[in-house]
């Protein structure tokens, strides 16, 4: 495991910008794994600003709500729209989110891993860790062999996202979610978070047990994982 750390939050994202630059510089048609939230939104803008030329990458969103109606400004799909498709000038029809308004939610999330490994994998998986430990959208207790599928929100996550909505009641109850072990398929885990809040989460992913009641503790069994933080984030790892 590799840790960098930045100043603050932009240094950060830069750090964890210069991540994804050198793999895709290595291979131009990197299949790049989204995250959403605040924790990588320095990254994306750190990635937009280098110029480089990301149209040969394909990208493939951690997680979407449920009862969210199509075109919702907090809609996962709409965000990677308006945060990483159009600023990166990503191909809109190689960036993949999961849908949730089909029927068949289950028969959707084996075709959603399925068209993950028909991609050939993910090469750089980016991800967030939530308050409780969550990855993707895998709340604790969380079986770390889950696949894609649909998953409640614990009221803690429920919370912590009520900032992004105009009232908590109107944050969604479920949401579909790549699993744990889908997310460990990755070739590369990239984890990025910023601010003292997170510095107790970030502390039990990489310093804790590793077990199912803090998912993210799941990333110290990954082979290649490089975390990047700000120096709040990082304060408890000394």
């Amino acid at each position: 495991m590799r840790l960098l750390v930045g100043q603050d939050a932009d240094d950060a994202g830069k750090l964890a910008a210069g991540v994804v630059l050198g793999a895709v510089r290595s291979n131009p048609a990197l299949v790049l794994g989204l995250a959403t939230g605040s924790s990588p939104l320095p990254l994306y803008a750190a990635l937009a600003a280098s110029g480089a030329d990301f149209s040969g990458i394909s990208g493939f969103a951690l997680d979407e709500y449920l009862d969210l109606p199509d075109g919702h400004p907090q809609s996962y799909a709409e965000v990677i729209r308006t945060e990483v498709t159009e600023p990166l000038g990503l191909d809109p029809a190689r960036v993949h989110v999961p849908d949730p308004h089909g029927r068949d939610h289950a028969a959707h999330a084996a075709a959603y891993d399925a068209a993950i490994a028909a991609a050939g994998g993910v090469d750089v998986q980016i991800l967030g860790v939530g308050s409780n430990g969550h990855i993707g959208f895998n709340e604790p207790g969380s079986a770390f062999g889950s696949r894609t599928r649909v998953v409640p929100l614990a009221e803690r996550t429920r919370r912590d996202n009520a900032r992004f909505f105009a009232s908590p009641e109107e944050v969604p109850t479920q949401c579909l979610t790549q699993g744990i072990a889908t997310i460990l398929e990755a070739r590369h885990l990239l984890l990025v978070a910023h601010g003292g809040h997170k510095a107790e989460a970030v502390h039990r992913a990489l310093r804790g047990p590793v077990t199912e009641d803090f998912p993210a503790s799941v990333i110290q069994r990954h082979p290649q994982v490089t975390v990047v933080l700000d120096g709040a984030a990082a304060s408890l790892l000394a």
